[in-house]
């Protein structure tokens, strides 16, 4: 393996890298996806109640968030290579045993695993990102951010479909499929040097800060933005096809629906990917983001049936752009991509430890209330908190260090 700092990927190591991120984006998210238009059949197989079925989306998003904290350790142990390739096979692990481990233990088990490996892919990828591609940044990490949620389409669109021919088990165990063909592929695409920090070590001790980021007062700010963002997106993931079929939708609509909402997600970081390198200041695009999805939160209070299709179209729009536009502030805030990484995997860590009490409490919230309406309105709140953080980023803030 080269040792060269300023290793560049030819154009088709460049194009291999590139499809590998993207495939291991996408799975990213369907083995908690493909949970919420399931939660009536696992709930009926397992006797779950809505407070222990939401730790099928609470404990990946909190693996998520404990595994980037400790995620520097890991780095200069593993390297950005291994780690991201272990991160790959946990998950296809832990899809592949659903279709055997059909209890609630065994499902929840397996949901904690899967919450490990999505930790090393999300804190390890953006910094092979950074390095590979510095002059796309931006445009690649919103591909990236993409195909997270263009997984989450996927699964959520076939999730009943493919529950009527192999079961809820089964489906859930397909996606193991997906994820070792994205370790392959990650595998071969590993192999250029700008795939692989020049030497683990030498950059560990580089970039061990003057300050420690908890130290600094821009960082938790950072943190509560990603986890603010981050609560509507696990949320909505977790609990808006249970709250459709509440209301008596079938169980097929109400993973339309998400799948609708999150390939609006996925325009919209795609409008993010074409258009985030004209906005040097951030703040426009994320309040435009916060006001569609502050729209959507209210669409679900006041219309959520008549009104369903642009509900979660709007909803989705704002969900989808807020998530990569805080990755992207997060990153703009150290120049360095082995330290930017350090940067991100704190922020991220913070951010989905505070994401992962959403499902949490609106899973509370249906056991004792059997409705969700005030999920929605205490996410709105938190969706108008974080627009008012947002404003204090403006251009030309000295780098954090």
């Amino acid at each position: 393996m080269s040792t060269r700092s300023d290793a560049a990927p030819t154009r088709g190591a460049s194009l291999l890298l590139l499809a590998a991120i993207v495939a291991l984006a996408l799975n990213l998210r369907p083995a908690m996806a493909a949970v919420g238009p399931l939660l009536d059949l696992i709930e009926g197989a397992t006797g779950m109640g809505s407070t222990a079925a939401s730790l099928l989306t609470t404990l990946p998003v909190l693996m998520i968030g404990l595994g980037a904290l400790s995620i520097r350790p890991l780095r200069r142990r593993l390297g950005e290579r291994r780690g991201v390739l272990l991160g790959a096979l946990l998950i296809g692990g832990a899809c592949l045993v659903r279709a055997v481990l059909k209890d609630t233990a065994g499902l929840i088990a397996s949901a904690a695993v899967v919450g490990v490996g999505v930790a090393l892919i999300q804190a390890l990828a953006p910094v092979v990102i950074k390095r590979a591609f510095p002059a796309r940044f931006g445009t690649v990490m919103a591909l990236y951010t993409t195909g997270i949620m263009g997984g989450a389409a996927i699964a959520a669109a076939t999730a009943a479909g493919l529950a009527e021919t192999v079961g809820w088990a089964g489906t859930l165990a397909l996606w193991s499929a997906p994820a070792f063909a994205a370790a392959l592929i990650w595998l071969a695409a590993s192999r250029d040097p700008a795939a692989e920090e020049p030497n683990r070590a030498a950059v560990v001790e580089a970039t061990d800060p003057e300050r420690p980021f908890w130290r600094q007062g821009r960082a938790w700010r950072l943190i509560l933005i990603m986890g603010l963002g981050t609560s509507a997106y696990t949320l909505v993931l977790a609990w808006l096809p249970p709250f459709y079929i509440d209301l008596g939708e079938p169980r097929a609509t109400a993973g339309y629906l998400l799948s609708g909402m999150t390939g609006a997600e996925v325009a919209a970081g795609l409008m993010v990917s074409m258009t985030i390198g004209r906005f040097p200041d951030r703040r426009g695009p994320i309040l435009t983001a916060l006001v569609l999805a502050l729209l959507g939160l209210a669409g679900l209070v006041i219309a959520p049936v008549s009104l369903a299709v642009p509900v979660v179209l709007v909803l989705g729009l704002g969900i989808g752009a807020i998530f990569p536009l805080s990755l992207i502030l997060a990153m703009d805030q150290i120049d360095d991509p082995a330290r930017s990484g350090d940067l991100l995997a704190f922020v991220q860590g913070g951010g989905y430890i505070i994401a992962s009490l959403s499902p949490l409490a609106a899973g509370l919230l249906r056991d004792h209330m059997a409705d969700l309406t005030q999920a929605w309105v205490l996410m709105g709140v938190g969706v108008v908190l974080l627009g008012l953080m947002t404003l204090g980023f403006r251009p030309g803030l000295p780098k954090l260090r």
